[in-house]
């Protein structure tokens, strides 16, 4: 059973990183977790995972503890960027965490069409995955 508005840590960045700046934070759900613990592969420490597990209600205060924490934000869902949950909780974050922020807060999702292609390549094209994760944390670790 998981508990209503609890989320978890799934991967912890160094802390060592984190006194060095050098961490990322991802807020994700669903299969965003699979696509960030393959892409934090590529960044040994720096990426700390955080799976929501439920949106609503949204376990606000970890996330607000992990942003302090970071100072980088991905937020990385399956569906379209175009008006999601996810811009919206970016939003929020940079409003509720903006002293807190070294960079502006990422969002990554899939391509804002109207369905999911029923052709596996434009399917893939479509949705995200540990590259373009990895491409969004490595523009995202340099900031």
């Amino acid at each position: 059973m998981l508990p209503l508005g609890k989320a978890n840590i799934v991967l912890q960045a160094s802390e060592g990183m984190m006194v060095q700046s050098q961490t990322a934070l991802v807020v994700t759900y669903g299969m965003g977790v699979y696509w960030a613990r393959e892409a934090a592969a590529e960044f040994p420490g720096q990426v700390e995972i955080l799976d929501l597990r439920t949106l609503n209600p949204i376990d606000w205060d970890l996330v607000v503890d992990r942003v302090k924490q970071h100072g980088r934000v991905l937020v990385l869902t399956e569906e379209p960027v175009l008006n999601s949950f996810a811009e919206s909780l970016a939003g929020r974050i940079s409003q509720y965490c903006f002293t807190w922020l070294d960079a502006p807060v990422s969002v990554l999702g899939s391509a804002n069409l109207p369905a999911v292609p029923l052709n596996m390549a434009l399917e893939k094209k479509m949705l995200p995955n540990a590259g373009k994760v990895a491409a969004e944390l490595e523009k995202l670790l340099k900031w």
